[in-house]
């Protein structure tokens, strides 16, 4: 079932506006009973869906069927995260038509690693994501510290916490390594991490998706379709921002799937990769088109009111959803 979400979507000259009227426009859901019934009684995405697997390269919902989620990303929980409760992500499933909520809990950067209280965010997300019957994505969210293996004891001791507490909820999605990146590859670094910190989440979790990191920022999942994780329900980030990104990153995906390897684009931005400069409307809607082509599932970055292109918000706006077009971002112009 295709959710249209017309109000209030004209297409003003801003990413922001771009980003709140795409997820308004073209978010969908697809194939069963929920928590707390979204909109008008209509069945929430978790209720639809239920427990997430593997099919191929196919993300497929618990009857079988493709599923394709879209969402949005918090920025870093130390810094915005009062736009992460459960107010905001009800506005966002009922009236932009979220089907998944991407938690970034930064590691570095006065994330966890230096303030471990960051974790308890996450929990109000998961919590309110449950309660609101939509798929949520804890996310490791590892950046200027690009190695995972720096900070590897540290995962394994979140996700044994997180997949404990979360192991029999079937919305939750763990991205256990968001960008990594620097003098890093898959075969030496990436995979050794990964099946390191997979292991401790399937002694609590045999079945939840688990996304892994690929290398130059989440790019380079032609590497790690040549040389794949065994477990059957992981899936490879692909990370792009359509400013900077094009057809080479698609012909890596295209290859990747070829391999049989599942991605998932956990972040993308209508801006280039800094999170700034412009707003590419024609290549978004291109990498947009070729997503639903394919069917992979996707995740825009970012919910915050940060002052840069790809934030969907106007500094100042509304911490709790209800916002009007007035609140919107206008940090761009075509």
């Amino acid at each position: 079932m295709i959710i249209w979400r017309r109000r209030e979507c004209y297409m003003k000259r801003s990413v922001s506006i771009f980003i709140a009227c795409l997820l308004m426009t073209v978010l969908t859901i697809s194939g069963v009973a929920a928590p707390e019934a979204s909109a008008a009684g209509a069945k929430t995405p978790v209720a639809l869906n239920g427990q997430l697997s593997i099919k191929g390269t196919q993300l497929v919902n618990q009857n079988g069927k493709p599923v394709q989620l879209k969402g949005i990303s918090s920025h870093g929980l130390q810094w915005f995260g009062d736009y992460v409760n459960k107010d905001t992500l009800k506005w966002l499933r009922d009236d932009w038509g979220i089907t998944v909520f991407r938690a970034a809990m930064y590691t570095a950067d006065g994330g966890y690693i230096e303030n471990p209280s960051v974790k308890n965010k996450v929990k109000e997300a998961v919590e309110a994501a449950k309660e609101l019957g939509i798929y949520v994505i804890i996310d490791w969210h590892i950046l200027n510290d690009g190695n995972p293996n720096q900070n590897k004891e540290k995962a394994k001791e979140f996700f044994k916490e997180m997949s404990s507490l979360y192991g029999s909820s079937p919305n939750v999605i763990y991205e256990i390594a968001n960008e990594p990146n620097g003098d890093v590859n898959w075969k030496r670094d990436i995979k050794p991490y990964a099946e390191e910190v997979i292991s401790v989440i399937r002694k609590n979790d045999p079945d939840n998706i688990i996304i892994t990191g690929t290398g130059t920022w989440s790019q380079d999942v032609n590497d790690a379709a040549d040389d794949q994780l065994k477990d059957a329900n992981v899936m490879y980030a692909l990370h792009f921002y359509a400013g900077t990104h094009g057809q080479f990153l698609r012909d890596k995906a295209d290859y990747a799937l070829s391999k049989g390897a599942p991605i998932f684009v956990t972040e993308w931005g209508t801006s280039d990769a800094s999170g700034n400069g412009g707003v590419y409307l024609d290549q978004s809607r291109e990498w947009l088109n070729y997503l639903d082509s394919k069917k992979i599932s996707w995740v825009n970055w970012n919910l915050s009111d940060k002052q840069e292109s790809s934030s969907a918000l106007k500094p100042g706006a509304s911490k709790t959803g209800g916002w009007p077009l007035s609140d919107l971002s206008a940090s761009g112009h075509l």
